[in-house]
């Protein structure tokens, strides 16, 4: 069980500038994203709401841009961490292309103006109708991840009398030190080719017709917070060029994925910018240098954008806990159901009320369903709590069970707060549905 002392630090993190979030602050004890009031917020809007800061993902970008200046490199956004329309609509202008994972993806990017020759289209399970809009799409590359899909895509690009422009991804076996539902580079993990196989599948991709072979990817995992799982993979996958061009096939981009972790509680992942400084260094050293280079960054540029306001319904007394029970449940932030996942929960407004020690927990009817355990709030019913760190993997794995209706979500820029995705309603829920 936390100690006093966890308290205290709890406490001290609602002065000024929260850890990690420098776009969230107090001021006159409410808590503000950018120049907008977060209870304002919640009243006009209601709640459960997400509300995203545009100043923190375009400082989150601009470290990665740092880190690339004067490189040829292409950032792809992953959008499978936030999907909205709007958040797509900013990295598209501001020059970013997409790793996509699915045909609905692809209509994302579509709608939201994005650059179909930017998109790269990831994922172990693309079907013959995903791959043909892409390839109707033009799409930059597809990041094929076993032998089966290289002949199915093969047939499909012939289908069409087109070629399709291809990387494999490639397993390296390399730890990320992550959670283990997040992890994707080891052999037990069901991404991309296994190192070993690698060098042959690229002989057999060269020599089917329909594909064109462009590139090499591999991706590590997700919320990864050390540089060593990185230089390894880069050493590994750097040896694979080496190998493939040897045989006759030449690459024209390296993609090393995405995955770096943000500061979810006293994390310490490497700034984008300082970790490319390693990673292109090794890159340099190794003749590599003035290839281009695509990376897949999500979490890293929206996850500590995002806040989730909720409303405390009840404070329950139990024999061996007290709860606060709120209106946000795991339907609307799934992580820590999922992945046992910790965010700071604080108070919206400052005030003198009793500290006691709480599970947050959600209305859903699954023991589940918490947002975050043996927490010392001083709330009381009625006041808004905000979850820090929702921008990433929260709503795009939002769903409707218990009939739930899907959350608004709010983009702030400034003093500025727009409604980027309305509350989704009941009608909208039965729409689809028909009676016998």
């Amino acid at each position: 069980m936390p100690t006093q002392s966890t308290a205290s630090s709890v406490q001290n993190e609602l002065t000024g500038p929260l850890p990690g979030h420098p776009h969230v602050h107090r001021q006159q004890g409410q808590l503000f994203v950018e120049g907008c009031s977060l209870n304002d917020l919640a009243a006009q809007h209601g709640t459960p709401l997400f509300v995203y800061s545009k100043a923190a993902m375009r400082g989150a970008l601009a470290a990665y841009q740092r880190g690339f200046k004067g490189r040829n490199a292409q950032i792809c956004y992953a959008m499978k961490a936030n999907s909205s329309l709007a958040i797509l609509q900013f990295f598209a202008q501001q020059g970013c292309g997409f790793d996509i994972v699915s045909g609905g993806e692809l209509a994302r990017v579509k709608a939201a103006g994005g650059d179909l020759s930017k998109v790269i289209f990831s994922g172990v399970g693309k079907t013959r109708t995903e791959m043909r809009a892409a390839l109707e799409a033009h799409i930059a590359c597809f990041n094929v991840e076993s032998e089966a899909e290289l002949s199915v895509l093969n047939e499909v690009a012939l289908s069409l009398g087109l070629r399709a422009r291809i990387s494999v991804r490639v397993n390296p076996n390399v730890d990320a030190k992550t959670h283990p539902y997040i992890s994707t580079g080891l052999k037990g993990n069901k991404f991309g080719i296994a190192h070993e196989d690698a060098l042959s599948v690229y002989q057999r991709a060269a020599a089917l017709p329909g594909l064109h072979v462009v590139g090499i990817d591999c991706h590590i995992g997700s919320q990864i917070t050390e540089v060593d799982p990185y230089l390894e993979a880069m050493d590994r996958v750097l040896d694979l060029v080496a190998q493939i061009e040897a045989a006759g096939i030449p690459l024209h981009h390296i993609d090393f994925g995405g995955g770096l972790g943000i500061d979810y509680n006293g994390d310490t992942p490497p700034a984008a910018d300082q970790l490319w400084a390693l990673l292109l260094a090794k890159l340099d050293a190794r003749g590599y240098g003035q290839r281009q280079l695509m990376i897949e960054p999500g979490r890293s540029l929206v996850g500590n954008a995002g806040v989730c306001l909720t409303e405390v319904l009840y404070l329950k007394a139990g024999e061996q806990k007290n709860f606060c029970i709120v209106d946000a449940a795991m339907n609307d932030l799934p992580r820590p159901a999922m992945y046992q996942a910790f965010h700071h929960i604080v108070p919206v407004l400052e005030h003198a009320a009793e500290t006691k020690l709480y599970d947050v927990v959600g209305p859903v009817c699954e023991s589940g369903d918490w947002l975050g355990r043996d927490r010392f709030l001083n709330v009381s019913p009625g006041e808004v709590l905000a979850v820090l760190s929702t921008g990433a993997y929260c709503v795009s794995m939002a769903s409707n069970y218990n009939t739930r209706g899907r959350a608004a979500e709010i983009l702030v820029e400034d003093t500025q707060a727009q409604l980027i995705r309305r509350r989704e309603s009941i009608e909208d829920q039965l729409a689809l549905e028909q009676l016998l």
